[in-house]
């Protein structure tokens, strides 16, 4: 079996560092990933309900035209990026990553429940770790690097408590 082809990571972090830069000099901002979602939430509640979208202290603000916005390009680009790249590399295919102690559905649902949460607490905090991290720390900002700080911290550890799950 071949090994899989990944790219340097020092290379992409350089890269990633150059996009979060141009971000700032086209656009005046920087990056994040869950504003295109919300935005994306709003106009799928805009086809179904539009009187009540438009009339929503949270998705009314966005006007007619949600889609229209920096963050929605960004989220496309990033998954047709991830895409391509995925299928240059040839990394292409349908698999679950689950330890032995999980069913695939188990792994699946608690996928979806973490998923949901998480994009619920980032709406909540108006900003997602991408943004809090990357332009946040990149800014040298006190709490960014709290929250990073924080959020490693707590993922580690968090992996030493259910890493059973995974090997029995």
């Amino acid at each position: 079996m071949n090994e899989p082809k990944y790219m340097n990571p020092y290379l992409a972090g350089v890269l990633l560092g150059l996009v979060l830069l141009a971000s700032y000099l086209v656009l005046g901002t920087g990056l994040g990933a869950s504003g295109g979602v919300a935005r994306l939430g709003a106009a799928i509640s805009s086809w179904v309900a539009p009187e009540h979208t438009r009339h929503s202290a949270y998705f009314g603000s966005w006007g007619d035209k949600p889609l229209h916005y920096y963050l929605v390009f960004m989220m496309v680009g990033t998954f047709l990026g991830g895409l391509f790249s995925a299928m240059a590399a040839g990394r292409m295919g349908w698999t679950v990553e689950k330890g032995e102690a999980f069913s695939r559905n188990k792994r699946l649902l608690l996928a979806l429940v973490g998923g949901l949460l998480v994009g619920f607490a980032s709406r909540l905090a108006r900003g997602c770790t991408s943004g809090q991290g990357m332009t946040g720390g990149a800014l040298f900002l006190n709490g960014s690097w709290l929250f990073l700080i924080s959020l490693f911290s707590s993922g580690y550890f968090t992996a030493w408590l259910v890493r059973r799950q995974w090997h029995d």
